[in-house]
């Protein structure tokens, strides 16, 4: 569903007159914000398959500081491989990194440990690497990235639009004061419901993450 599309429903259901664009009318717009709030909550409410992407580091020997490209600082990591040398990286802390290279001579080598260091100019995230690439390895990072706010009316939602159709309309109903009939309350059970219900059924698609087992 685009940007214009999600407003445009969200309108329809407060009753209001629907827009050629979202930036047609200052009522629009602010829908438009509402639309983004809530694709944002409901991004940040589960793993989506559809957010699902794999990030790729080409290193250089010698060099251990590198940026995710395309990240935005808005990954949340699933499991990182040295493709290359077909191993499963594991996550150390910026101490454990500092101690490595900044108490000793680092060691070089086919990376294995990863950790985080900040953010390049781009916004995009730095991950720093060790042992210290002593050649050309392929560094995959799976992971989850959260989208942008839509801007254009033509962007695409990629997550379920029924969720954040209706808690768009609760938060709006909420924000100016009267629903027609409906309490901004019954909204946002409407939109918990929808909610729960896309989030039940994308996680049938990866049941080993919402399975426990206890030792």
């Amino acid at each position: 569903m685009t940007y214009l599309q999600l407003v445009n429903n969200v309108l329809r259901r407060l009753r209001e007159t629907e827009v050629t664009s979202v930036q047609s009318t200052s009522y629009s717009k602010l829908i438009g914000d509402i639309v983004n709030d809530a694709k944002n909550l409901v991004e940040n409410a589960w793993d989506w398959s559809g957010l699902r992407t794999t990030l790729t580091i080409t290193t250089t020997a010698d060099i251990f500081n590198y940026s995710l490209t395309g990240s935005q600082n808005s990954i949340k990591e699933l499991n990182v491989y040295n493709d290359t040398s077909n191993v499963v990286m594991d996550y150390q802390t910026a101490k454990w990194f500092d101690d490595q290279y900044m108490l000793q001579d680092p060691l070089s080598g086919s990376p294995r440990y990863y950790t985080y260091n900040g953010v390049d100019s781009g916004g995009d995230t730095l991950i720093d690497l060790y042992p210290k690439p002593d050649g050309v390895y392929t560094i995959r990072f799976n992971c989850v990235l959260r989208n942008p706010d839509l801007s254009a009316d033509d962007s695409q939602l990629i997550i379920p639009s029924m969720p954040v159709v209706h808690l768009a309309v609760a938060l709006a109903a909420r924000e100016r004061g009267e629903t027609g009939g409906t309490s901004a309350a019954e909204y946002f059970q409407i939109a918990n419901g929808y909610l729960s219900d896309a989030i039940a059924q994308d996680a049938s698609r990866h049941p080993e993450e919402v399975i426990f087992y206890t030792p």
